[in-house]
């Protein structure tokens, strides 16, 4: 299965103490393939580095960076299917390149997906990650 997460997803699963640490960790055992673009991962090192400093973000990079199942992916077209939020689109462009299973998030700018035919991204939750990964 390969998921596109969004940001927040990633940063509140990061830590052991977190209820959703076992996105994380499903990540470590290769439980699915991560894609992502140089746009993605620049803004998860900042994210990361806002909230839980520099040391940890270097080190997240350098474990997705070196990761198996990880896909880079380089995007050659620009959708723009949320206009509400422009930058979201770099997940929703990842997940047109790479083909991508899903998009992993709690933002409601994705909910527009919903409603788009061409190119098709399906959007899911962590209640209904849970459910694919069947932890």
């Amino acid at each position: 299965m390969k998921l596109v997460l969004d940001t927040n997803v990633l940063l509140v699963s990061i830590s052991p103490r977190s209820d959703y640490h076992w996105i994380f960790q499903s990540f470590i055992t290769e439980d699915f393939q991560l894609c992502v673009t140089t746009d993605i991962l620049a803004e998860y090192e900042e994210v990361i580095e806002q909230h839980m400093g520099h040391e940890v973000a270097d080190t997240i990079l350098q474990i997705i960076e070196n990761a198996v199942n990880v896909e880079l992916v380089t995007r050659y077209y620009k959708w723009n299917l949320i206009a509400e939020d422009p930058d979201d689109n770099k997940f929703v462009d990842c997940a047109v390149a790479s083909n991508a299973t899903f998009i992993v998030t709690h933002d409601r700018h994705f909910n527009v997906l919903r409603k788009v035919d061409f190119p098709k991204v399906e959007v899911i939750d962590v209640a209904q990650l849970k459910v694919e990964l069947k932890k």
